[in-house]
C-alpha cells in the first residue's frame, strides 16, 4: 500500500498556517451590505443583490499570504466566518448578549473580536423585521411552528441561511471567461421590448448579472494590483517572481477565458469564492475537476511547461482555500452540521456516455494531492462503476486506508438509472456530480438544494404515533385521534396509526419548505445564477425556475431506529407475545430503569436488527421508507410549472450529523434505544446492531428504494486499522468495494480509525489536533465536534471481515 505524505515544503507552511488559526468572525460582510442595501432601497430586488456584492467585494479586505500561489479570501483572514444579516440576526444578539460571545458553544466555537461586537450589535438594528427567518416566521403557520419545537420536523437551515447545495457551470465559464457571461446576458438584454408584460423585471435581472459579474472582475484585479505592490517590497527573487506571475494569472482570470492550468485553477477559485460571498447557502461544490481542468492540465504537461509537482502544488493551494472557507450559524443549528463543515464537494472518476472510464491522469492526481493534504475539505468523492479500473480502486482504497474518511465512493451503476428514471437526459445523466454531503445533480443545469430541505425526524414521528401525538419533552400535542400504543390491539393498527402520522408530518415539512423557497425568492444569488443554465434565457434565478432541472430532497433522519422498533414491537408483542403492551409502555416511560427494564430491554435488542441482511426487519424498514415515498410524491416544490425538469421531490438519507440532536430530544423506544441519546445515521444500522460484517450491511441497504434515491443514500461503515494495514486485509478491503459496485449500493465511505485512538483524542485534544473522521457525509477534525457527536461517532460498530 502507498503511503500519502505531503513533500511539498511551501504546502507544509500554508497548511500549518490555517491549521493553527482559530475560528472566528469578520463583520465586514455585514457592514458592507447593510450599507448597500440602505442605499439601493427603491430599487429592483435583483439591482439591491448585485449592488450589494459590488459594494462588499470593492471593499473587504483582502491579502496575498507568503508562499501562496492561489489568492482570494472569503474575510479578513483564513478561517474567519463573515456575517450574512439579511438571513436571520435574532441568534446573533441572543448569543451575544446572552453569552458574550460566540465562543461558549460545546462545539463549533467562534470568537468575534470584542472591537466589533457593538458594531456587529448595531448592524442587526437595521435587519430586525428585514430577515430572512423573520419573513418566514411571520407566515409559518403554528402547527409547523409547534413541529419546529418538538423536533419532529426542522426547518432551521432553510430559514436562516442561503440555498447552496448546487454546483455551477465551471466548464461554461472556463470556456467563455466572466467577460463572456456578461455578453451572454447582454445580448439577451437587447431582445427584451420593455412594453411587455414582466419586461421591467427581466431588464432588472439581466442588468444585476451584468453588474454581478464585473464586481467580480474586479476583484480578481484587485489581488493583481495587491500582487504587483508586494512584489516590488519583495527580496526574495524567486517569490518576486511568483507574484508578478499571480499578478498576470489576475489580470486574465475571471475576466477572461484561462490558457492554462493555473490560469484555470485561479479561475474556478474566484467563482467559488464569490459564490460563498454572496450567500451563506454552504454546500457550493466544484463538480467534475478532474473532467473540466484536465485539458488544460494534459496541455501543459505535454508542452513541459508545467510539472506534476506543480500542478500538484497548485491543486493543494486550492484545497487549502477551500478549508479557509467557514460558516457561522446559531447553536440552535450547528449541531446538524458539527464540525464548522462547509461541504465542497469534488468529484472524480465515473464513466463518459459511451461507458467507457472517464478517470484520467488529472482523477489521480486529485486523489493524491488530497491523500496527501488531510484536511476536511475538499470533500472528495470518487464516481465507480463496473468498468472502473483495478488502479483506481485500489488507489481510492490506499487513500480511505490512511484514516480520515476520503474518498467516498458513489456508484454509476444505480445513480444513473435513477437520474435517468427522474427524466434527466442521457448525457446529462453520464455527466452527474456529488454535491455538498453524498446528494447528486447535473452542473450547470441543476437548481438549489438537491437535498437539504426539512428534516423529518421519523424516530419522534414514530414516538409521537405511540403517544397519540403527545410530545412528553415539550407537553405539546401535535396529530391525535388515531390512538396510542395502549389502544393497538394489532400490529396493523399500529401501522394504520403510523401511515395517519407520517401523511401529517410530511405535509408539514412540504409547507416548512414552500414558506422557506417562496421568502428566499427576495434574496436571489445573481452570480451563481447566472452560471446555470437556462437562467439567462428564461430571466430567472435558478429558485425562481431557470435551471434545465429542479429536484429536490429533504431529509429522512432514524430510518434504522424506526424500524427495529416496529419490528421489536411486532415480534415481541403481537407475533410471540413475549411481553405486553402494558410491560413496553412502562418500560419507555421510565427509561429502562431497574432490573426488570434491563430484563426487557436486553430482549428487545436480541430481535432482528436492521443491517444484518435479515429480511424480517430489512423488509420493515422498505415498508417504513414506502410510507414516506407514497405521501411525498404527491407535493411539488415551487418551482413546478415554471420551466425546469421535475419541480418534484426525490429522497435523502444524507442528515448530516442531525442524528445526534434529533435522537436527543426523542425518549426512550422499543428497539431497546434509550432515551434522548442519538439516532442512526444516514441509512446506516444503529450503533453497535450491525454484527454480521460489512457485507450483511450491504445487502440490507440494497434493499432500500435506491433508485429514487435522488437526494443522496449515505452510508457509513467503520473499520480498525490494523483489519486493513496488511496485504490480506487490504485485499478484503478492495473486493468489498467491488462488493459494493457490483450489488449497486448508492454511496459508502469508512472511518478507518480505532475507538482507542478517538477515546484518547476525546481525553487528550491538543494531542490529536489531526484526527479527521467521516461524521455523516462530511469529515470534521474530531476534536473540534461536541461531547454527544464524539460519544456517537465512537459508539457505531468497528467491521470485521
Amino acid at each position: 500500500m502507498k503511503n500519502f505524505v505531503l513533500q511539498s515544503e511551501r504546502i507544509k507552511k500554508l497548511r500549518e498556517s490555517v491549521l493553527s488559526q482559530t475560528p472566528s468572525v469578520c463583520i465586514e460582510r455585514a457592514r458592507y451590505i447593510t450599507e448597500a442595501y440602505k442605499e439601493n432601497e427603491a430599487q429592483p430586488v435583483y439591482i439591491k443583490r448585485a449592488k450589494a456584492v459590488e459594494k462588499i467585494l470593492e471593499n473587504m479586505s483582502i491579502y496575498i499570504k507568503a508562499g501562496e500561489l492561489i489568492v482570494g479570501n472569503q474575510a479578513c483572514e483564513e478561517r474567519t466566518a463573515p456575517v450574512f444579516p439579511e438571513y436571520a440576526v435574532d441568534w446573533i444578539e441572543k448569543e451575544l448578549l446572552e453569552k458574550g460571545n460566540f465562543n461558549k458553544r460545546d462545539g463549533d466555537n467562534f470568537y468575534l473580536p470584542e472591537k466589533h461586537k457593538d458594531e456587529l450589535l448595531e448592524i442587526t438594528k437595521y435587519w430586525k423585521g428585514k430577515t430572512l427567518k423573520d419573513k418566514c416566521m411571520a407566515v409559518v403557520p403554528e402547527e409547523v411552528k409547534t413541529g419546529f419545537e418538538v423536533k419532529v420536523i426542522h426547518g432551521e437551515g432553510n430559514m436562516t441561511s442561503g440555498d447552496g447545495h448546487i454546483v455551477p457551470d465551471f466548464e461554461k465559464a472556463i470556456k467563455l471567461g466572466l467577460n463572456g457571461i456578461i455578453k451572454e446576458a447582454e445580448d439577451r438584454l437587447k431582445r427584451i421590448d420593455i412594453s411587455e408584460n414582466d419586461a421591467l423585471r427581466e431588464k432588472a435581472f439581466l442588468e444585476s448579472i451584468v453588474i454581478t459579474n464585473k464586481s467580480v472582475i474586479a476583484f480578481g484585479k484587485r489581488y493583481a494590483e495587491l500582487a504587483k505592490k508586494l512584489s516590488l517590497s519583495e527580496e526574495d527573487e524567486s517569490r518576486k517572481a511568483e507574484l508578478l506571475k499571480i499578478a498576470e494569472v489576475c489580470e486574465r482570470v475571471p475576466a477572461e477565458p484561462p490558457t492554462n492550468f493555473y490560469e484555470a485553477v485561479q479561475m474556478i477559485w474566484f467563482i467559488h469564492l464569490a459564490i460563498q460571498i454572496e450567500s451563506n447557502g454552504h454546500s457550493a461544490s466544484l463538480g467534475r475537476s478532474d473532467q473540466y481542468l484536465y485539458s488544460f492540465y494534459k496541455k501543459d504537461i505535454d508542452n513541459g511547461t508545467i510539472t506534476r509537482d506543480f500542478a500538484k502544488e497548485l491543486l493543494q493551494c486550492l484545497w487549502i482555500k477551500l478549508y479557509s472557507i467557514l460558516k457561522i450559524r446559531s447553536t440552535s443549528h450547528s449541531g446538524y452540521g458539527a464540525g464548522y463543515p462547509t461541504y465542497q464537494n469534488v468529484t472524480i472518476g465515473g464513466s463518459n456516455a459511451d461507458y467507457s472510464d472517464a478517470v484520467n491522469d488529472l482523477s489521480f492526481l486529485i486523489l493524491e494531492s488530497v491523500g496527501e493534504a488531510k484536511l476536511t475539505q475538499p470533500n472528495l468523492s470518487a464516481r465507480v462503476h463496473t468498468n472502473t479500473s483495478e488502479k483506481f480502486i485500489r488507489q481510492c482504497a490506499e487513500v480511505v486506508a490512511t484514516g480520515f474518511g476520503m474518498p467516498a465512493l458513489h456508484n454509476d451503476e444505480i445513480i444513473i438509472p435513477a437520474l435517468l428514471a427522474k427524466g434527466v437526459e442521457f448525457k446529462d445523466a453520464f455527466n452527474y456530480t456529488m454535491v455538498g454531503c453524498v446528494e447528486v445533480a447535473v452542473p450547470g443545469k441543476w437548481g438549489y438544494r438537491c437535498t437539504g430541505m426539512t428534516f423529518l425526524n421519523l424516530i419522534k414521528a414514530f414516538e409521537l404515533t405511540l403517544n397519540d401525538g403527545f410530545d412528553k419533552r415539550t407537553g405539546h400535542t401535535m396529530l391525535s385521534g388515531n390512538g396510542s400504543l395502549k389502544d393497538f390491539k394489532t400490529y396493523e393498527d399500529l401501522w394504520k396509526a403510523w401511515e395517519k402520522n407520517i401523511e401529517y408530518y410530511t405535509k408539514l415539512s412540504i409547507v416548512s419548505d414552500k414558506v422557506a423557497d417562496t421568502n428566499l425568492l427576495e434574496f436571489p444569488d445573481m452570480l451563481c445564477s447566472s452560471l446555470i443554465d437556462d437562467c439567462i434565457e428564461r430571466c430567472k434565478t435558478a429558485k425562481e425556475g431557470g435551471a434545465v432541472y429542479d429536484i429536490v430532497a429533504g431529509l429522512q433522519v432514524g430510518l434504522a431506529n424506526a424500524a427495529n422498533s416496529f419490528a421489536a414491537l411486532k415480534k415481541a408483542v403481537y407475533e410471540d407475545k413475549l411481553l405486553t403492551i402494558e410491560q413496553i409502555i412502562e418500560v419507555l416511560d421510565n427509561d429502562f430503569q431497574g432490573e426488570e427494564g434491563e430484563r426487557i430491554r436486553r430482549l428487545l435488542e436480541n430481535i432482528a436488527k436492521y443491517g444484518n441482511d435479515e429480511d424480517y426487519t430489512d423488509n420493515i424498514a422498505v415498508e417504513v421508507y414506502n410510507t414516506y415515498i407514497k405521501e411525498i410524491s404527491k407535493y411539488k416544490n415551487t418551482r413546478f410549472g415554471k420551466g425546469p425538469i421535475g419541480g418534484n421531490y426525490g429522497l435523502s438519507t444524507s442528515g448530516i450529523s442531525s442524528n445526534v440532536p434529533m435522537g436527543c430530544v426523542t425518549g426512550a423506544t422499543p428497539d431497546g434505544r434509550k432515551a434522548w441519546t442519538p439516532a442512526a445515521e444516514g441509512c446506516s444500522p444503529v450503533q453497535g446492531t450491525d454484527f454480521k460484517g460489512p457485507t450483511a450491511v450491504l445487502k440490507t441497504v440494497s434493499k432500500l428504494p435506491n433508485i429514487l434515491m435522488t437526494g443522496g443514500q449515505l452510508l457509513n461503515v467503520k473499520f480498525s486499522p490494523d483489519l486493513i494495514n496488511n496485504e490480506v486485509g487490504f485485499q478484503k478491503f478492495v473486493m468489498l468495494i467491488k462488493s459494493f459496485i457490483a450489488i449497486k449500493g448508492w454511496h459508502i465511505q469508512f472511518n478507518i480509525i480505532s475507538v482507542e485512538t478517538l477515546k484518547k483524542a476525546k481525553e487528550n485534544p491538543e494531542e490529536y489536533r489531526d484526527i479527521i473522521v467521516r461524521v455523516a457525509g462530511y469529515c470534521a477534525q474530531f476534536i473540534t465536534l461536541d461531547p454527544t457527536t464524539q460519544d456517537d461517532i465512537i459508539s457505531r460498530t468497528e467491521q470485521k471481515f
